[in-house]
């Protein structure tokens, strides 16, 4: 349908794991199969940053075929390059936005004015908001303009704590995802690590772990087709 709006996919633009000093990013499986299934679904993909410009990169897997394909035989990284910030973008022209995960998102997605502006402003519009991994970072403090948390009441998946802990990170993270999206009253369904897992509560999905990505995309195009 040619009147759709494109799906905004979004990614961190924080390039280090804390005092770690290890290097981060978004982890790039999971941006590029959501894309994949969002594009041979013939829906339009606009990627964005919350800085703008190149983000930085982790899990930079070419032995990915999804990874690959994108990497060398599209104008992917043209577009990784260039995308627009956040604070340039209006959630309302999207039908809907995702949150890719990797740990930088740890750093920058929850207190970003312009994060929670935009999912504000994609699911007051009637849009879907979807997360993968540490992606629902961005969800933590989201809230609606009635003040009420977006996640509160909601099932969701994310990175779990135990996670966290098997890639000994619990010390490093500025907050473990799982436990603040609980205590924002989200209602947290876990998997065994790695596993996949994706839930669907309305017009939020989200997934819990690399595995889970190629699922989000899947359970966006069929609430964007349903919606239309």
């Amino acid at each position: 349908m040619s009147n759709r709006k494109p799906v905004l996919c979004v990614v961190t633009s924080h390039p280090i794991k804390g005092a770690s000093g290890a290097p981060t990013g978004f982890y790039l499986a999971e941006l590029t199969h959501p894309l994949k299934v969002l594009e041979d679904a013939g829906i339009a993909t606009v990627i964005a940053s919350v800085r703008g410009g190149q983000p930085p990169i982790d899990g930079f897997d070419l032995s990915d075929p999804v990874n690959a394909m994108f990497w060398n035989g599209t104008d992917f990284q043209h577009r990784l390059a260039t995308t627009p910030a956040l604070s340039a973008l209006n959630g309302a022209d999207y039908a809907a936005v995702f949150f890719a995960g990797g740990h930088g998102t740890m750093w920058d997605f929850r207190e970003n004015f312009d994060v929670q502006r935009i999912i504000r402003e994609v699911y007051e519009s009637g849009g879907i908001v979807s997360a993968v991994c540490h992606g629902p970072a961005a969800l933590v403090d989201a809230r609606l303009s009635n003040g009420e948390y977006l996640v509160k009441g909601k099932n969701l998946a994310a990175f779990t704590n135990k996670e966290e802990e098997e890639v000994q990170a619990t010390t490093i993270v500025p907050f473990l995802l799982e436990t603040a999206l609980r205590d924002q009253g989200a209602l947290h369904h876990e998997a065994p690590n790695w596993s996949e897992n994706v839930v669907t509560d309305g017009r939020l999905i989200t997934g819990q772990n690399p595995a889970s990505a190629h699922g989000v995309g899947v359970a966006l195009v069929n609430a964007i087709q349903s919606a239309n």
